[in-house]
């Protein structure tokens, strides 16, 4: 019997030994306001290339860290960008560019992760394929975006990449200028970089 008990106690030791390194490995990162953090939406028209960009957005993020900032897992990750902060340069592209996504109704341009996977790279880098939802003008879509992460020094972790967006694909009818003259293309890429702070 003295010897089940003892047996018992290991067991349960070793559970929760096991909850509380698993609890300890994950940390909590939010985006701060910083120079490294920009969003881009960038296409083609029949006249020129543009680009709308921005600094302001929030965000926040779940890794799973070993001792020594190592990142091994990407458990949650979100952001929303407000569509009104994108500029051009150019009011006129700004104006149909916010009318085509709609901003009376979605202010925001949003994600949510469901899944990631990590690889290892060199020197505090990694490459991360993650699995999320991309929400444009109200319509929501699956899609796969490969992001590349830097465990910095200081104890931030510093995320960027990029993705082809389809407007067609989320019902946004792609502006046009001067009587049609001007028409911008179905397909924009948004290139982001952004850094989580503990």
């Amino acid at each position: 019997m003295k010897y089940k008990n003892t047996s018992g106690l290991l067991i349960a030791s070793i559970l929760f030994l096991s909850i509380i390194n698993n609890i300890t490995a994950q940390a909590n990162f939010k985006i701060e306001d910083s120079r490294d953090n920009a969003m881009k939406l960038s296409g083609t028209s029949t006249f020129h290339d543009w680009t709308m960009q921005t600094g302001t957005f929030s965000g926040n993020a779940q890794f799973g860290l070993e001792p020594g900032n190592y990142i091994t897992a990407l458990r949650s990750l979100e952001f929303s960008l407000p569509v009104l902060t994108l500029k051009s340069g150019e009011k006129k592209l700004d104006k149909n560019a916010y009318k085509a996504l709609k901003t009376k109704q979605f202010k925001d341009i949003l994600y949510k992760l469901t899944s990631a996977k990590v690889t290892a790279e060199k020197d505090y880098k990694y490459q991360i394929k993650t699995t999320g939802n991309l929400t444009v003008a109200g319509v929501t879509k699956e899609v796969v975006i490969d992001i590349f992460c830097m465990a910095n020094k200081n104890g931030s972790i510093t995320c960027e990449g990029n993705y082809k967006i389809n407007m067609g694909d989320y019902n946004v009818q792609a502006p046009n200028f001067m009587g049609g003259l001007m028409t911008t293309g179905e397909g924009v890429t948004l290139d982001f970089s952004m850094r989580f702070e503990r």
